[in-house]
């Protein structure tokens, strides 16, 4: 609990004290015979009004001051002027005990709403865990604690057992294990040696390292990450902006409604000769505004997306906005890019075919030369398999063709290696592989070479996440690859897509999802799962855009809507069961509320509920809604 949550909480147990106190004085008065409250004398009448005026103002006067603060700027329909207006016309009519125990209720409400949205703010909370405090920077043979924000790039930091990792870089210097929990929901540890990327967020576990960073603090991955989760709150989902509306027109409704409940049928009393009732009526009218309260939905609904998009996080799953939490649950259709979402992006050369005389080996070293500049998962495969260090020198006017393939200069002779479309593009007869796999085919000074054939690897779990997305709702699940037909062919049918479409150059895929989002009902939605590699206009395209293994990724977690922190791809259908559960509560929240309310209306207006009843009713909803919107943040497969 907060300091500000135990001043509620003891101004509640004094007021309510008082209140029991006062109740039962008076009630042993009238009994004795000691004083009629009935008919009471004025000096009776001036005790008993001070009496409960004591409790009413120790635990109703900020709401008060909240309420006339809220009529000087203008601010009149909101649940502070809605309780003073009602507890006020109560103590005006007489009705002093109910005035005081109204607003002692809804005092209640208010501390267990807080509680309860505190609570669940500590798990974001829990990710915010992730912030450094400091950098350590070694100076004298003495580590020396600074601000990251202080850190410049290339400078090299100390990262002791139990630290956080501040800044992105490589190791340096020594080895170890790193916790990754926090951003990717994994609980293995990662090992990690000299050489390795590593990035801000994780906890180092069991030795000393030293990094060199290559990222200034405020573009470190725990930033933005840090940023994204801060601003979620601001894109607004359209359940949420429906609330809104309706408390906007909702309230004041009401407040007429009471107002003409007040007004028209002491009046017609009096036109049909009958007495008024003013007293009875406007009483009526006073339970209906305590009634009328929209808190229920203005702080479960907001509260349960905030709660899935925490249990989200929990799972290594980022949300942007409630906007595309919701939307997930009208998702239809998803697309994913092959390289690095369904496959592991990691090639390996399985198969070496030279021709023109050519040798193995003299193939392979032509290939991974041309191939030297290029950073692409086909390149940096054939200089593994190459297994020398590039010699830079022997390479001139390197040139990457968007979608086919790379040419330079090695040793004097013009090499160029790609895939079929570059032969075609050079008039090149290219030998048919019988093998399925990824072909690079290699001309030399404008004659066929032979080429080199390159498999990518089929993630473990990546068929149980599409048969998983299917069992989410999911009606078609499309595969795009730049990948010969063939081979994307037998990578579909082996992961169990609905479709493949291959041969795609890295524009075609933009063309493909307008095509699938043209076919698709309007009320359904379209999610791009990409690895963050050049996959950035599509991903802004899609009616949701999904980033798989972004840690480390500016450009993904810049593009994309949704970010999963690891390259698991059966947390996309996590993701949208988090969403139909966080859906389920709203809704849930938002026919739960409104059928209590409306009953209660309907019934204070014919007089069947008290004020008594009507702020229980009003608490118990909103408490009852508020457990039910902190379910989402918990989330179990």
């Amino acid at each position: 609990m907060t300091k500000k949550q135990k001043k509620v909480l003891k101004r509640i147990i004094i007021s309510a004290v008082l209140l029991v106190a006062m109740a039962v004085t008076f009630t042993v008065l009238e009994k004795t015979g000691t004083v009629d409250l009935e008919n009471p004398s004025i000096m009776w009448r001036c005790i008993e009004i001070v009496a409960y005026l004591i409790p009413y103002l120790i635990i109703g006067y900020d709401i008060l001051k909240k309420a006339f603060l809220g009529i000087i700027h203008g601010e009149v329909f909101d649940e502070n002027f809605l309780m003073a207006i009602a507890t006020v016309g109560a103590m005006v009519l007489g009705e002093y005990k109910e005035a005081s125990a109204v607003m002692l209720f809804y005092q209640i409400g208010e501390l267990f709403q807080s509680y309860a949205v505190g609570k669940s703010r500590k798990n974001i909370t829990a990710l915010m865990d992730i912030r450094p405090d400091y950098a350590n920077i070694e100076k004298d043979g003495k580590l020396e604690q600074v601000d990251p924000d202080d850190v410049q790039i290339g400078t090299v930091i100390v990262v002791q057992p139990g630290e956080k990792v501040p800044i992105d870089g490589k190791v340096v210097e020594g080895s170890s294990s790193l916790n990754t929990s926090a951003l990717t929901g994994e609980s293995v540890p990662r090992e990690v040696h000299v050489g390795d990327e590593i990035i801000s967020g994780c906890v180092n576990l069991t030795g000393l390292i030293k990094i060199e960073t290559s990222k200034e603090f405020g573009e470190s991955t725990v930033s933005k990450i840090l940023d994204l989760v801060e601003n979620s709150s601001m894109k607004k989902s359209r359940s949420e902006n429906f609330i809104t509306r309706f408390a906007k027109y909702y309230t004041p409704a009401v407040c007429i409604a009471a107002l003409a409940l007040a007004v028209l049928p002491p009046l017609v009393n009096i036109i049909m000769g009958n007495p008024a009732a003013w007293s009875k009526w406007i009483i009526r009218a006073l339970t209906t505004l305590v009634i009328s309260c929209p808190c229920a939905l203005v702080i479960s609904i907001p509260l349960s997306f905030f709660g899935g998009i925490g249990g989200a996080s929990a799972k290594g799953i980022l949300v942007k906005g409630s906007n595309y939490l919701e939307a997930l649950s009208y998702t239809k259709y998803v697309v994913c890019d092959k390289t690095g979402t369904l496959t592991k992006g990691v090639f390996q050369v399985t198969e070496i075919h030279p021709e023109g005389g050519m040798s193995e080996a003299d193939l392979l070293e032509k290939a991974a030369l041309v191939e030297s500049y290029s950073n692409h998962p086909i390149s940096k495969s054939l200089k593994e398999a190459y297994g020398k260090e590039i010699d830079n020198n022997r390479v001139t006017d390197a040139k990457e063709i968007s979608g086919h393939g790379v040419s330079a200069v090695v040793d004097g002779h013009e090499v160029a290696a790609g895939n079929v479309k570059l032969m075609k593009q050079m008039n090149i007869q290219a030998a048919v592989p019988t093998s399925v796999g990824t072909e690079i085919h290699v001309v030399v000074d404008g004659k066929y070479a032979g080429y080199i054939l390159i498999s990518d690897v089929v993630k473990p779990n990546a068929k149980e996440a599409i048969s998983g997305l299917k069992a989410a709702g999911v009606e078609k699940v499309v595969m795009l690859t730049g990948d010969a037909k063939k081979v994307a062919d037998a990578v579909g049918s082996e992961l169990g897509v609905d479709e493949v479409r291959s041969e795609l150059l890295p524009g075609d895929k933009v063309d493909e999802v307008e095509k699938l989002i043209a076919a698709k009902g309007e009320k359904e939605k379209l999610a791009f799962v990409g690895d963050g590699i050049n996959d950035a206009p599509v991903l802004s395209r899609a009616d949701i855009g999904i980033a798989m293994g972004a840690l480390g990724s500016d450009a993904a977690i810049e593009a994309a809507d949704i970010v999963l922190m690891d390259d698991d791809p059966a947390k996309i259908a996590t993701a949208m069961k988090i969403s139909k559960k966080t859906l389920r509560i709203v809704h849930q929240n938002i026919v739960f509320a409104l059928v209590i309310k409306f009953a209660c209306l309907a019934l204070g207006a014919v007089g069947f509920v008290n004020m008594w009843w009507a702020i229980f009713a009003d608490v118990g909803v909103m408490i009852l809604a508020v457990l039910n919107a902190t379910r989402a943040l918990s989330f179990k497969e």
